[in-house]
């Protein structure tokens, strides 16, 4: 459990409760003062600025309920409309912030409303056109979202690959994000078998389930005889990826091809990230990649 606010006179209260009740509580801080606060009262103290939507969704990984505790109640007799500002940006902008960490990293399907992502915008109004021209000039529309790619010839998986066996660190922060994967070669079935049979919608094309980053890269390791992935803080990757690059590697899309199955009988070759790593693994050690102390 999450509890913002955990600090505070309301806060402590409820994580030593939950503690006492044998839940697992975090605890957002600021810094620590507070953090010293939530780890003597029995919980974890979690470092997050709640108005920084992205920093709470990373602390808020693993948890399944969000408690907001959090006030900045004035503390003076006589107040007006300023000494409130501080509360009342909490109670608004620190409650969409939780509310984006309760839905990030969780499931969500074809019908879910799209992120708001500047990445995805144009793959959207890819969508939107086709969706438009269809309508216009009577022809099906398929949208196939595919999930991340993984593959022996694919850049980011080599890359990967490459900074793993070298000892580079390809994680950020200590929690992790998870993904729906689906290795090229189902993509591509998936795309052969929506044309054989067209019809308009939409269907995410993943493999059947999703894995934490760190266990997806721990297995890529293992593969490649490496030691686990190493970590990195958010700042450090912030410098070297940049912020959308950061985002990409810190944050979750879990989803499903429940609906692509059902509805054109397909199902992948590589079913987890397990098989499509062997095949992965197997078609590097044919080729001598990575290079050893390269």
């Amino acid at each position: 459990m999450l509890v913002a606010g955990a600090s505070g006179v309301l806060g402590r209260r409820i994580v030593q409760q939950l503690v006492t009740r044998g839940h697992t509580v975090v605890g957002l801080v600021r810094g620590e003062p507070a953090g010293a606060t939530v780890r003597s009262l029995g919980g974890e103290p979690r470092r997050a600025d709640l108005f920084d939507s992205n920093a709470v969704v990373q602390a808020a990984e693993g948890c399944d309920t969000i408690i907001r505790a959090a006030t900045s109640i004035p503390t003076k007799v006589r107040t007006g409309p300023a000494d409130w500002a501080m509360n009342d940006r909490i109670r608004r902008e620190g409650t969409r912030s939780l509310v984006a960490a309760a839905a990030d990293g969780r499931p969500f399907d074809e019908d879910a409303p799209p992120a708001g992502d500047p990445i995805l915008a144009s793959a959207l109004d890819g969508e939107r056109i086709a969706r438009e021209a269809g309508s216009a000039h009577g022809f099906d529309t398929i949208a196939l979202r595919c999930g991340g790619f993984y593959s022996a010839d694919g850049w980011h998986t080599r890359i990967l690959a490459e900074s793993i066996a070298r000892g580079r660190p390809v994680l950020i922060g200590r929690q992790s994000p998870v993904w729906s994967l689906i290795h090229p070669d189902d993509a591509a079935s998936a795309f052969v078998t929506a044309v054989e049979a067209p019809r308009t919608g939409v269907w995410h094309i993943v493999d059947d389930r999703p894995v934490p980053l760190v266990v997806f890269l721990g297995e890529m390791a293992r593969r490649l005889g490496a030691r686990p992935p190493r970590r990195m803080p958010r700042w450090l990757a912030r410098l070297f990826l940049g912020r959308y690059g950061t985002r990409i590697l810190s944050s979750s899309f879990s989803t499903s091809n429940a609906r692509f199955r059902r509805d054109f009988q397909w199902q992948p070759s590589f079913p987890t990230y397990v098989q499509g790593m062997e095949q992965v693994a197997t078609a590097w050690r044919s080729e001598g990649f990575p290079l050893r102390g390269s």
